[in-house]
């Protein structure tokens, strides 16, 4: 697949869950709580919108694997592999906020290769094709590129909220934090796409799926950016992962996630 087609098949997804997803936001939907103990929301926006993409992707490329967050996988060991999650940031849907956004992202070989954060509301779409990162607005197109934010004492970091992490994270999360001028919480996925914008140079979280972070992994990497576990290895299938500006950032940051 090369990257036009790519980034066209992309932007038809979105544009299929912009319909399930955007009618349904801000309005009265049903909320089902995915968890015994504690609160994990899925509304029908969730479903009907990862419905539409995987019946899409189906029709256009049925060898093609599916990993999603509200149906499963399909095609389990394809070369090809779409990662799916509708409404990342649910709880900010549920809330009225617009910080959630419909995350498809393009595995090949089980490597991130491309992907899409589309924030149909504000009419945001963070695109990788697998070859370049690009910001589309209302018509106009912009490639994206990170910070050259180099030091700690510079940075502004960004997590969805430090109740993401156990206990034991938390004070390395709090230590890294501490060296940083900026923190800010509360973004979800939109917090890694600002980062490949450049506005923004960390993001730091923990507990995530792969579908918290496949289209993400690219977008940011195509913007001159890294995207790691804590431990510097692959992020692909989620856990504890750290997104940075540049690679003298991320070192940086690495450097205090593990220095005990």
């Amino acid at each position: 697949m090369d990257a036009e087609t790519i980034q066209s098949f992309l932007n038809e997804l979105c544009d299929l869950a912009q319909r399930e997803t955007l009618s349904r936001f801000r309005a009265d939907v049903e909320i089902t709580n995915k968890l015994a103990s504690g609160f994990d929301p899925v509304t029908e926006a969730d479903r009907e919108a990862e419905s539409v993409i995987r019946a899409a992707i189906l029709k256009r490329y049925p060898d093609h694997g599916i990993v999603g967050e509200e149906f499963g996988t399909v095609n389990e060991n394809a070369r090809y592999k779409w990662i799916i999650d509708p409404v990342d940031g649910t709880k900010a849907f549920i809330s009225g906020l617009p910080l959630w956004g419909t995350l498809i992202g393009l595995y090949l070989e089980n490597k991130p290769l491309a992907g899409v954060m589309h924030q149909p509301f504000i009419e945001e779409r963070f695109i990788c094709n697998g070859h370049k990162s690009v910001w589309q607005h209302k018509g106009t197109e912009k490639v994206l590129s990170t910070s050259e934010t180099q030091n700690l004492n510079d940075a502004i970091i960004m997590t969805t909220t430090p109740a993401l992490f156990t206990a034991e994270e938390r004070l390395i999360y709090d230590k890294l934090e501490s060296q940083c001028r900026l923190p800010r919480y509360g973004a979800d996925c939109y917090a890694y796409c600002v980062l490949a914008a450049g506005h923004v140079d960390l993001v730091v979280e923990s507990g995530l799926n792969s579908y918290d972070i496949a289209a993400l992994v690219p977008i940011v990497e195509k913007a001159g950016g890294c995207f790691t576990d804590w431990q510097g290895k692959s992020a692909a299938d989620g856990g504890q992962v750290i997104a940075a500006a540049n690679p003298e950032l991320h070192m940086k940051a690495l450097e205090v996630l593990n220095s005990g």
